[in-house]
C-alpha cells in the first residue's frame, strides 16, 4: 500500500515558484519558530516569516526554498504557500544569508518608501485644505 504523500505549491504574486507532488513532509518558519507538516496532520493556516522552508519528496531528497514572508494554508494532502519572494537551492549558507539580505532589507526600503509616502501625502492634504480655504 502506498504511503500518502501531500502536494505542495508555492506561490509568487506572479508565478508559481515550486509545484511538487509526493511530498512526505515540510517544515516552515513563523514567528513563533518552526512547525512541520506530515500527510495526515489537521488542516491549518499560518503565518511565515522569512526564513527557509523545506520540504522532502522521494525524487529529490530534502530541498530548500528561502521564502519571505507569507501564508501556508493546509488542506486535507494540498498546501499552498504565498509569499512575495522565495530564492531555490541547496547550500543552505547561501539561503541564510539570502534571507538576511534579500528578504531583510526589502523591509527597511519599504518602510522608508512608506515614509516617504506619508510625507507626500500630509504635503498634499495641506496644500489642498490651504487651496479650500482661499
Amino acid at each position: 500500500m502506498q504511503p500518502t504523500l501531500m502536494n505542495l505549491k508555492v506561490l509568487l504574486p506572479f508565478q508559481i515558484f515550486v509545484e511538487k507532488t509526493g511530498v512526505s513532509r515540510i517544515v516552515a518558519e513563523t514567528s513563533e519558530g518552526s512547525f512541520g507538516l506530515l500527510p495526515h496532520r489537521l488542516d491549518c493556516v499560518a503565518a511565515l516569516a522569512p526564513g527557509i522552508l523545506v520540504y522532502e519528496n522521494e525524487e529529490e531528497g530534502e530541498v530548500y526554498v528561502a521564502v519571505d514572508e507569507g501564508v501556508l494554508v493546509k488542506t486535507g494532502l494540498d498546501v499552498l504557500v504565498s509569499v512575495r519572494n522565495a530564492i531555490g537551492g541547496t547550500d543552505l549558507d547561501t539561503l541564510h544569508e539570502a534571507v538576511e539580505r534579500e528578504f531583510l532589507n526589502l523591509d527597511e526600503q519599504e518602510m522608508s518608501v512608506r515614509s516617504v509616502l506619508a510625507k507626500l501625502e500630509s504635503g498634499f492634504i495641506r496644500r489642498f485644505a490651504a487651496f479650500h480655504h482661499e
